[in-house]
């Protein structure tokens, strides 16, 4: 009976989908990456409510004012206990649902790069998994939660990250216990999310763990049976894709069901989902993806496994060590239009329009950012297009100061033209970020993103000048 749900639910029109029971709906900030400033967050939270949110998850990393021992793993702007509270008491105004996620696994680069934590690594050399066999690691883990939890005092669930353990079993320790027979991969992963999850459970017996799905996948139903560990924790199934794999999907949520779990999460992304150095939120990809999930809340059989929710991922770096995603602004207009599809369970071509036009919090960074993406392509087409720059002021001719005072009237004055409009967006634009971001995001993100097209804009303009003065003319 179940399978005949799902299958005819797979097969309806998404476009006239009707609103299914996703539950709660939560906002997910990546503060790895670009966090924003407290004065923000006051600004935007009242607007995730209005589009339809209630509650986000708050991945804080080294956002976090860690103390003791863990006070090393502290950004130079970490928000202060103050600040946790403020941004609580927000959430509470709002009736939000506010769930901290905190790595304990994977995705550890954060703690596992300070030379006092390294020791604590499953690979030497690698920052990324911690060694689930040392009771350090286990210690660690505890007083990361401790802290956290202790500020969050009316928690209903933590997210316990633990997704894309990589290169977990290739530790020297689990490489001898592999070789006897003691353990395996999947029985490493199972026991650690287990022990962090009863951690939790027993401090504090009001308090659900959730964790991402990934490593489960590939786990023997008979092996996740056993672990018993739909007993202690709820996954968060996540896919970003425009297009996934509906059927695979279905098989998933039912070999989880059969395996115990009652209570399941979908994860779908609203932004930082299409590449790691993206500039610009593609918007009908993201749409595609909540559509997706629409047709598989849809289809759940209503008398079996429960869905509690749905996490709109919005992802600020790929890990600790990557390029800046698109910057919260930039994905508002997606999350408006992703948020009002899951509310609605339908979407308009008239909503997505007018999402991406209004003025919103931050509005004038993406409309900066915008123009900047654009000026970048118009300075690449000039200077690879142009016939007058490619025959008469090519890198021969700049690097000799030579060149046909009539064939650099063709080009100058276009040249100036978008030097200095690049000099104005880009003042404008800092100024908008300054509001918003700390000093070391709007460095970074000029760094990546403008500096590289404007210091060859530069270099252009100045060997135009010095051409012009030198003499050198035909």
């Amino acid at each position: 009976m179940a399978d005949k749900h799902w299958d005819k639910s797979m097969e309806t029109d998404t476009n006239t989908l009707q609103p299914p029971q996703m539950g709660l709906k939560l906002v997910h900030l990546d503060l790895k990456g670009a966090p924003p400033k407290i004065s923000y967050l006051k600004q935007i939270f009242p607007l995730f409510s209005h589009l339809g949110a209630n509650g986000v998850i708050l991945e804080y990393e080294d956002m976090f004012p860690y103390e003791g021992k863990l006070q090393v793993l502290r950004s130079p702007n970490a928000y202060s206990p103050s600040d946790i509270r403020e941004i609580i008491t927000l959430a509470r105004m709002l009736n939000f649902e506010v769930i901290p996620l905190v790595q304990t696994f994977g995705h550890m680069e954060f703690v596992l790069k300070h030379k006092t934590f390294s020791h604590l690594r499953e690979v030497k050399c690698f920052p990324n998994g911690l060694n689930p066999h040392k009771e350090e690691s286990m210690e660690l883990v505890k007083s990361m939660i401790d802290q956290i939890m202790t500020i969050h005092k009316d928690l209903k669930w933590i997210h316990i990250g633990s997704d894309e353990v990589y290169y977990l079993g290739e530790g020297e320790e689990s490489k001898k216990l592999f070789e006897t027979g003691q353990t395996n991969i999947d029985c490493l992963f199972l026991s650690h999310v287990k022990a962090v999850a009863s951690y939790i459970i027993t401090a504090r017996p009001d308090v659900k763990p959730i964790f991402w799905d990934d490593m489960l996948r590939n786990i023997s139903e008979e092996q996740l049976k056993e672990s018993m560990l739909s007993q202690f924790v709820e996954p968060m199934i996540w896919d970003y894709n425009a297009n996934f794999d509906m059927h695979n999907m279905k098989l998933l949520i039912q070999k989880y069901q059969r395996t115990g779990f009652s209570h399941i999460w979908f994860a779908s992304a609203f932004k930082g989902a299409t590449g790691a150095a993206v500039a610009l939120t593609p918007i009908s990809y993201h749409l595609a993806n909540h559509l997706q999930w629409l047709k598989v809340a849809e289809a759940l059989p209503r008398d079996s496994i429960q869905l509690h929710g749905i996490a709109l991922t919005g992802w600020q770096r790929y890990d600790h060590f990557s390029v800046l995603c698109e910057l919260l602004p930039m994905g508002i207009p997606s999350l408006a239009v992703c948020l009002q599809t899951l509310k609605n369970g339908t979407f308009s071509e008239r909503e997505e329009d007018s999402e991406g036009a209004g003025n919103f919090p931050g509005s004038d960074i993406f409309n900066r950012v915008t123009q900047i993406i654009a000026l970048q392509e118009s300075v690449e087409k000039l200077l690879e297009e142009n016939m007058y720059i490619k025959g008469w002021f090519s890198n021969y001719h700049r690097k000799r100061k030579f060149v046909h005072p009539i064939m650099i009237r063709h080009f100058e004055g276009e040249i100036r033209s978008i030097h200095a409009n690049w000099e104005t967006a880009i003042y404008e634009l800092s100024t908008a970020l300054e509001k918003i971001y700390y000093p070391d995001t709007v460095e970074e993100w000029r760094e990546e993103n403008i500096n590289p097209t404007l210091t060859r804009l530069q270099r252009f303009v100045q060997d135009m000048d010095e051409a012009l003065a030198s003499g050198n003319l035909i």
